[in-house]
């Protein structure tokens, strides 16, 4: 997986960890996937089942493994050619964002690339204007949720947590935020294009329709 160029790290995969990449999750589905009797008693209770017993068993195969980035990215320092992060951001408060973004530039080398993909705010304040309806504006933040409801919502908030935005971006607040944490070069692009050197399998289209994409470089 290690070339002379670096490795490749995809943070916050999800079900989507891209092949030859370093794929990193925080998921609760994630965390417990490494005690095999705790997932099988979980689904026994309806608490994982669906997408989250599928990210499970990809994290039992090892093609996903567990980090909290707002924490710590686990590679060593200036290890990485590129850093990709597919709406994940959006679930970091400002505190995190900026300690994720520290992660991310430690973890890149001189020249290395990191491109962040989000919910694009702009196209959703466009549709508001041009069609004037609230409910579907907010609605497409995800900046709230309904309290859970019965025994099994309360238990599975409680183990799994919300998973509203805690904040909100287009292209030219995000490419503030990546210039502030020390990266440079940042620019907006469109779905498809990357500045990444040979990006494999990397979907740089992912989510087209209501994402916005930034690369930036670590400075050398």
């Amino acid at each position: 997986m290690k070339t002379d160029s670096g490795i490749k790290v995809n943070v916050g995969c999800g079900l989507s960890p891209t092949p030859g990449w370093l794929n990193f999750d925080n998921s609760f589905s994630v965390r417990v996937a490494r005690w095999p009797a705790v997932p099988v008693l979980l689904a026994r209770f309806g608490l994982l089942c669906g997408p989250s017993a599928k990210l499970t068993a990809m994290a039992r195969r090892g093609a996903v493994r567990f980090a909290n980035a707002a924490v710590r990215i686990p590679c060593p320092d200036e290890s990485a050619a590129a850093v990709y992060s597919s709406h994940m951001i959006e679930h970091l408060d400002r505190a995190e964002a900026r300690v994720f973004l520290a992660e991310a530039r430690r973890v890149l080398r001189p020249g290395g690339v990191l491109r962040i993909a989000a919910p694009d705010l702009s196209r959703l304040a466009h549709n508001y204007v041009d069609t004037g309806d609230a409910e579907r504006f907010v609605a497409g933040t995800h900046m709230g949720l309904d309290r859970p409801a019965g025994l099994r919502g309360w238990l599975k908030w409680t183990l799994i947590g919300p998973r509203h935005h805690l904040w909100m971006y287009d292209g030219e607040s995000l490419a503030a935020l990546l210039r502030e944490a020390g990266f440079i070069d940042p620019a907006v692009m469109t779905a498809g294009s990357t500045r990444i050197a040979q990006p494999g399998q990397l979907n740089l289209g992912e989510r087209a329709l209501e994402s916005v994409y930034v690369e930036a470089v670590r400075p050398r």
